[in-house]
């Protein structure tokens, strides 16, 4: 595989991840497995580039504080460089709270992400780069949209591949699919759960759903959690099963899946060979509890 230098925009966020291990008591004590990691879904899927060798820079904003020093240390570590904006803000937390079925509920404080600047994107879009991926919480913003569609309208004029992830199906129906697609015209490839195809495309199911998302997007790949993943392109339509057996928390998974194929597709992988090295990846996070598929404990 020939290395890609890979950009990727997208929120710093410190994960704490709680897994009630009783019935929640509202005046008292509860015990619970906590986790405290770095977390922000486009960081996730940078590091699953990076492990596969692509040379990947992470753009986001983050306050001057001890959660940045963390992200960014966590993603030195897994072979990231962040080029974070530090503005005057904390750096967002969310607080997952994780059900017996390995599902979640977040609870986001976006702190500094909203003060990304398009000065600080258009900077580090001067470097050299094979490919941008930028995050579909960067379009859900209104306050950060003007900032993810001038990065993808600049990689386009460059002649470079793009790919959005939707990432969240609540905000998108705040925003409104016409707006978010609006937002991402022109994107190569796009990425999207079951829940917020559906919504972006208006359809009933996901085969007609993914029918009207690839007459705008050239590839589109919909991950279903137990029931595998879809992708299409050029009017083939491929599907691949789930390989997860032991599902502890669901949280990353999908960020770890979209990180592993698109790595696979810009290392020259087929679509199909692309899809099952998704799924691996999900299956390896939902073992453990946190967005990279920590301790069982």
């Amino acid at each position: 595989m020939t290395p890609r230098r890979i950009l990727v925009i997208g929120d710093v966020m410190l994960d704490v991840v709680v897994k009630p291990m009783t019935a929640v008591a509202p005046t008292s004590d509860t015990p619970a497995r906590v986790r405290l990691s770095r977390g922000g879904s486009a960081a996730n899927m940078s590091v699953a580039l990076a492990l596969t060798g692509h040379h990947v820079t992470f753009l986001g904003a983050s306050g001057d504080d001890v959660a940045a020093q963390l992200f960014e240390e966590s993603l030195r570590d897994a072979g990231v460089r962040a080029a974070l904006e530090r503005v005057d803000a904390p750096t967002g937390v969310v607080v997952a709270l994780v059900g017996d079925d390995g599902q979640r509920a977040m609870l986001t404080d976006r702190g500094a992400n909203p003060m990304l600047t398009m000065d600080h994107v258009l900077t580090q879009l001067e470097r050299p780069f094979d490919h941008l991926h930028v995050s579909g919480y960067t379009f859900l913003d209104p306050t950060t949209r003007h900032v993810g569609t001038a990065a993808l309208a600049r990689a386009a004029a460059l002649r470079r591949p793009t790919s959005v992830d939707v990432c969240s199906a609540g905000p998108l129906i705040s925003v409104t699919p016409d707006v978010f697609r609006d937002a991402i015209k022109g994107t190569s490839t796009l990425f999207a759960n079951e829940e917020e195809a559906l919504i972006l495309s208006g359809a009933s199911d996901v085969v007609s759903a993914m029918d009207v998302l690839a007459k705008e997007y050239g590839e589109v790949v919909v991950t279903r959690g137990v029931h595998g993943a879809r992708a299409q392109m050029g009017g083939n339509s491929f599907e691949v099963p789930s390989l997860s057996d032991v599902v502890l928390d669901t949280t990353g998974a999908g960020d770890a899946a979209t990180g592993a194929y698109l790595a696979l597709r810009l290392g020259g992988s087929s679509v199909m060979d692309s899809l099952y090295g998704a799924m691996r990846a999900a299956s390896g996070v939902v073992r453990g509890l946190g967005s990279r598929g920590q301790s069982r404990t």
